[in-house]
């Protein structure tokens, strides 16, 4: 049976439109190019099975036939029910990548595809949240067993693993692509950034500049959506509880204060935190009508839905992926894409030259897992590969930086 009748796909009929998405970003990602070349060349993955968790559009789609390209058979779920584009889902399984993801699915049938791409018995995996790390070590742990080792996508996921590596359950090694500085110092802050308006404006047809927005989490994440925001003309209120990362934004311009003081004055709400019901139903209760509420988390948590619907006395779609809820005394309170990830759910996820970085880095850490030994366990991904990235970055923008000489070498590493 081939690729394309075991997958679960919408409809494998839109595969030209996929095709052609995944050609566009392609022609936007030379650093996955490259790697494709080599990859094809040295096939790194020959006879290996890889089962990759991704939020399934097109720059993911590309990444799976990199590692496709160097020998893989691969099979990919998508990591969050909203931000699978169908026709991108088709092409992969068309191009014979064992596809287990559509757009909307409900809880059961997405629990259905993560269980789908473990059932392809892999020895590597790409992951985005844990999921299937999380599926492994609860209800599969004899397959955990046989993991060989694979690379963690995000934030959250990282925030899982370590409490895995932490308890001393996690049965195989994982490289934290999210820890790479060629990650979070791009991705993270100008990918999220860019994104994340990307998906608000183009959801609500809405104007930014005027308006105050607050940013709850001052991570690399939120300081990408707190600058774009204010680049789009808003006023930003960041809150925060981590008093470092407080100071940062004070000292960035910011108004810093807690929740219950921002919450009368916001019109607009972006989560950016990983944490659970970051904004909660006292907080919502202080709110102006029409306040929008967005989150840029990995998961549909952060803002407290239960809260929102006991607050509620009747909810309604505004439009397209915006869903009102309208409160006792007449208030409105609006929620961008059920609260999933908003700049994925409601937009087309960051830029192709930011995942370019990205996905470089998780083609080369799972070459270096798989062929390196490494014990069970969270690693960081070794500098060398984030420095390999960063110059294969400026190649491509034809940019040269200097080198130190062997006196500058010696003088920087000398005490006296």
């Amino acid at each position: 049976m081939t690729a394309s009748q075991q997958s679960m796909v919408r409809d494998i009929g839109l595969h030209p439109s996929g095709e052609q998405k995944i050609a566009w970003v392609k022609a936007h990602m030379p650093l996955l190019r490259q790697l494709e070349e080599t990859f094809r060349k040295e096939q790194p993955f020959a006879g290996k099975r890889i089962s990759m968790c991704l939020h399934l559009e097109a720059k993911t789609a590309y990444l799976a036939l990199v590692i496709q390209a160097g020998g893989a058979e691969v099979a990919i779920a998508g990591s969050n029910p909203l931000s699978t584009q169908d026709d991108v889902a088709a092409a992969l399984a068309v191009r014979g990548v064992h596809t287990y993801a559509w757009h909307g699915a409900t809880e059961d049938e997405y629990n259905m595809h993560l269980r789908s791409v473990l059932d392809f018995d892999p020895v590597g995996l790409i992951d985005d949240g844990a999921d299937l790390a999380t599926i492994l070590h609860r209800d599969r742990p004899e397959q955990a067993k046989r993991i060989a080792g694979g690379c963690e996508e995000t934030t959250t996921g990282i925030v899982r693993l370590r409490a895995m590596a932490n308890e001393g359950i996690l049965q195989y090694p994982m490289l934290g692509v999210n820890d790479a500085l060629c990650k979070h110092l791009f991705d993270n802050r100008y990918g999220t950034g860019q994104s994340v308006w990307d998906g608000f404006m183009r959801t609500t047809n809405l104007v930014i500049a005027g308006k105050t927005v607050v940013v709850v989490g001052y991570g690399w994440c939120g300081k990408g959506v707190a600058a774009r925001a204010r680049g789009l003309g808003a006023q930003v209120i960041v809150c925060e509880v981590d008093p470092i990362r407080a100071v940062e934004a004070a000292m960035e311009g910011y108004a810093v204060m807690p929740l219950l003081e921002a919450a009368p004055r916001g019109d607009i709400f972006i989560t950016v935190t990983g944490n659970k019901y970051v904004i909660y139903g006292e907080a919502m209760k202080r709110m102006k009508d029409g306040a929008i509420l967005g989150n840029a988390g990995h998961f549909d948590v952060e803002v407290s839905k239960p809260d929102l619907e006991g607050l509620a006395v009747s909810v309604h779609q505004a439009r397209p992926n915006i869903d009102e809820y309208r409160l006792q005394d007449g208030r409105r309170l609006y929620l961008i894409a059920e609260g999933r990830l908003v700049n994925l759910a409601a937009g087309d996820g960051h830029p192709a030259e930011v995942m370019d970085m990205t996905f470089a880095l998780q083609a080369l850490g799972l070459r270096e897992v798989l062929t390196n030994n490494y014990a069970p366990g969270l690693h960081r991904i070794p500098e060398h590969i984030d420095r390999e990235v960063a110059q294969m970055r400026l190649r491509s923008w034809g940019i040269e930086i200097d080198r130190l000489t062997l006196e500058q070498r010696q003088y920087a590493e000398s005490w006296q």
